[in-house]
């Protein structure tokens, strides 16, 4: 393999970590917003991460978002009859985002993200070291 497929298998990751984080902080923001009908109301999002193949379907090394998913969970009716949403029965709703699986991974998509960065410095330093070696 060479020294700068890491580059793209890093670089890669980091874009798919972007958007994980992206998905995360959208489920936190929506996680308080409330509708007046279960089928409005904002359902959390996770993104499907795949390996990057060849023609062949080997791995080379790498990731891609696959795509977003949608969470098919019921949205959680409270009984709220004098807010201005409320349908006809008293009810509004709210998404079912857990804020601590969204907390566990929104440090865990940092966390990755970070490991990738050391990664790529690592490396750019050991290029830079092979590259001094000559000069010596």
């Amino acid at each position: 393999m060479s020294s700068f497929k890491i580059f793209d298998i890093a670089g890669s990751a980091l874009s798919a970590q972007s958007v994980r984080l992206n998905t995360v902080a959208s489920n936190m923001a929506n996680a308080e917003v409330v509708s007046g009908r279960p089928e409005d109301t904002y359902r959390s999002k996770q993104p499907v991460f795949q390996s990057i193949l060849d023609e062949a379907g080997r791995n080379t090394g790498g990731v891609r978002v696959a795509g977003i998913v949608e969470s098919n969970a019921a949205p959680f009716a409270e009984y709220a009859p004098h807010h201005p949403l409320a349908d006809e029965r008293g009810y509004v709703y709210r998404p079912q985002v857990n804020m601590v699986e969204e907390m566990a991974n929104m440090m865990s998509a940092s966390r990755s993200y970070q490991n990738n960065v050391e990664m790529l410095n690592t490396v750019k330093q050991l290029m830079l070291r092979t590259l001094q070696l000559g000069k010596s």
